[in-house]
C-alpha cells in the first residue's frame, strides 16, 4: 500500500486502473485510502486525492475528471447557461453540464455533478461566442426559453457576431434546421442594411 500512496498527488483524478499497477490488492487499498480520507470516490471507478486550501477542499477540476473518465482528451463542455452570456436575452438558469465526445452517451453523475454526455461527429477545441450561437440553435428544443423571441433577438442582435465565423461554425457544426434557419436570420439583415 505504501508503493500506491507515493504515487498518489493531491489534486489529481485517477482511474482505478490508474492505480492497480502499484497495489497487490487494489480494491482493498483503494476501500482503506478512501476511508482514511487519502481517495474520495467521484463514480464508478473514479477517485480524487483531495487537495486543501485555507478554505477547505479543493473539488476536482471538471475537464481533468471527465478526461480521467472518459479515458479521452478529444471533447468539449458546454453549460447551457453559457448562452446568457450572449447578449440575446435569455436568462434561465440550467444544473447541468453537456459534455460533445465521441465515445460516450447518457447520464452520468461525476462528483455529485450531473454530466449529459452527447455523442457529436465534431465540434470545436474551444468555445467562441459564434459557436454558442450555433450550439443555441441546434438546442433551441432542449432550453426553457421562448424560441420565437430567441430567434427574433438572435435576428436584431446578429451584427454583433463575426458574421464570417457565424457562417463558419454553422456550415462545420450546425444543423440541417440550423443552417437553414441562420441563411434567413442572414439574409434579412442584409435586406435591412441594403
Amino acid at each position: 500500500m505504501e508503493l500506491l500512496k507515493q504515487h498518489i498527488k493531491p489534486g489529481e483524478v485517477y482511474r482505478r486502473s490508474d492505480l492497480e499497477y502499484y497495489s497487490t490488492a487494489v480494491d482493498r487499498h483503494l476501500s482503506r485510502l478512501t476511508k482514511d480520507g487519502l481517495l474520495m470516490k467521484l463514480g464508478q471507478g473514479l477517485y480524487y486525492a483531495p487537495k486543501k486550501s485555507k478554505f477547505g477542499m479543493i473539488p476536482p477540476n471538471d475537464h481533468d475528471l471527465v478526461e480521467r473518465f472518459l479515458k479521452d482528451k478529444s471533447f468539449l463542455l458546454v453549460s447551457p447557461n453559457a448562452y446568457n452570456s450572449l447578449g440575446l436575452g435569455l436568462t434561465q438558469l440550467y444544473n447541468t453540464t453537456w459534455v460533445y465526445n465521441h465515445k460516450r452517451h447518457g447520464e452520468f453523475l461525476l462528483n455529485g455533478k450531473k454530466l449529459q454526455f452527447k455523442l457529436k461527429s465534431a465540434f470545436p477545441a474551444t468555445l467562441s461566442r459564434e459557436f454558442l450561437v450555433i450550439d443555441l440553435l441546434n438546442n433551441l428544443d432542449e432550453i426553457a426559453e421562448d424560441q420565437d423571441q430567441v430567434i427574433k433577438n438572435i435576428q436584431k442582435k446578429v451584427d454583433r457576431f463575426e458574421t464570417i465565423e457565424l457562417m463558419k461554425m454553422a456550415q462545420q457544426y450546425g444543423s440541417g434546421a440550423t443552417k437553414k434557419l441562420l441563411k434567413s436570420v442572414l439574409r434579412k439583415t442584409e435586406l435591412m442594411y441594403a
